[in-house]
């Protein structure tokens, strides 16, 4: 009788103790609700605050002044165009400017100790009347007009006369041999070693035309030396 005295006691502290605690935290839950009636958690995103740098912007940006700095009176003389010139204008000054620059570098010609002279050089023709083969006469001409050149070349004096040489021409058009007639030359030893050189120089002359079947052929010519 006593031991249940005393659990009665016992329970009754227990209970007291347990609705004080109760009493003090009224929002304590001895058993936690399930996943039904739980509530969903709601994430709220905050804005970051502007930067120093986008509000500058928006205030440059917000500003009404000009972007270029503009004059507020233009003068006529920074509007004036320049004046017009044509393109034959343009061309004539550039052909006198081309032409003052090439009459400045345009060297200076010194005048030479002796006076140049017109020279002359014929080979009249020999007597063809005993040859009437006309291929002959045509490869004669054509050797004539060879040393004419040749002999053009060579002659840069002023002596005047004749030199009468007599030559020999193979087939092919080399030179054979070539001699002065001294008895039929009517000029100083200047102008009978231009003659003899200048037949030299002319060599090789043309092949023999079919026409022509020698092996060898002599032809004579006259070089006449003028001055005009």
């Amino acid at each position: 009788m006593l031991l249940n005295r005393s659990l009665q006691i016992a329970f009754l502290i227990s209970f007291a103790t347990h609705v004080v605690i109760v009493a003090q935290n009224p929002g304590y839950i001895f058993f936690p609700s399930t996943g039904k009636n739980r509530k969903a958690l709601e994430i709220n995103y905050i804005k970051p605050p502007k930067t120093v740098k986008q509000e500058a912007k928006k205030t440059s940006l917000s500003r009404n002044e000009p972007f270029l700095k503009v004059p507020s009176r233009i003068t006529a003389d920074k509007r004036t165009p320049p004046p017009f010139v044509s393109q034959e204008e343009i061309s004539k000054a550039s052909r006198q400017a081309m032409r003052k620059e090439l009459s400045l570098d345009k060297p200076t010609l010194i005048k030479p100790d002796t006076i140049a002279i017109k020279k002359k050089i014929t080979l009249p023709a020999v007597s063809l009347d005993k040859i009437g083969n006309p291929s002959y006469i045509s490869y004669y001409q054509v050797v004539r007009e060879k040393i004419r050149r040749a002999a053009y070349q060579n002659y840069n004096r002023n002596e005047t006369g004749e030199v009468y040489i007599t030559f020999i021409i193979s087939d092919a058009g080399y030179l054979r041999d070539v001699r002065l007639v001294e008895e039929k030359s009517r000029a100083a030893d200047y102008l009978k070693n231009i003659a003899l050189v200048s037949v030299k120089n002319a060599s090789p002359f043309p092949r023999f035309p079919k026409e022509l079947d020698y092996s060898q052929l002599s032809f004579n010519v006259v070089i006449s030396f003028e001055v005009e």
